[in-house]
């Protein structure tokens, strides 16, 4: 299985039908839906699709059309993250009507493309299984424990500060176990 750290688009043409693919991280589907209706108003469609293994490691799929007919573009570009074994990604395909109808057959290529095309020019790593802790922090030793995980590829999925500062991190259990040892020589935790 694979998966990405990063956000990829990439734009197909098809009789005048623009399909704006997004591939990304499952982890900023929402925020990113939510952004992408905001700066395509004009758009038609947002068509999505995305696969993520939950607590129990179990694969949960998802998809919809948006308006599109049934089954012509969430399914397909389902089936294309299904066909390159992609987890923990999302794939949104925004789409600016042309003015002439692709039909189904038509609709179901081009989501399929864009899909295909976004992967294409996607960096994908091979996926490792990630755990999720959470730390606290004297507030001097902010810029180590922000500088440690950039180094180790520690992703800080929320923060906030009171009389410390607090840590929600997500990275694979390799790199958290190296990060954490480190960490432990040099600053004070709390986990």
């Amino acid at each position: 299985m694979q998966t990405l750290k990063e956000h990829f688009t990439t734009t197909l043409e098809v009789k005048q039908s623009k399909f704006i693919a997004h591939l990304i991280p499952y982890d900023i589907y929402e925020t990113t839906l939510h952004s992408l209706k905001e700066e395509h108003p004009k758009a038609r469609h947002f068509v999505t699709a995305y696969r993520y293994l939950n607590e129990f490691s179990q694969i949960v799929e998802h998809s919809s059309d948006d308006g599109e007919p049934k089954g012509t573009s969430g399914k397909p570009s389902l089936m294309v993250l299904q066909g390159q074994e992609l987890i923990n990604v999302a794939v949104i395909v925004v789409r600016y009507f042309g003015g002439t109808k692709l039909g189904t057959g038509g609709l179901v290529r081009a989501y399929s493309d864009a899909v295909n095309l976004v992967i294409e020019n996607a960096e994908l790593f091979e996926y490792r299984e990630e755990i999720t802790i959470s730390l606290s922090c004297k507030y001097s030793d902010i810029r180590l424990v922000e500088y440690e995980c950039e180094v180790y590829g520690i992703r800080a999925i929320d923060k906030f500060f009171d009389d410390k500062a607090h840590y929600t991190l997500r990275g694979t259990k390799e790199e958290m176990k190296v990060f954490l040892e480190k960490l432990e020589r040099v600053v004070h935790i709390d986990q």
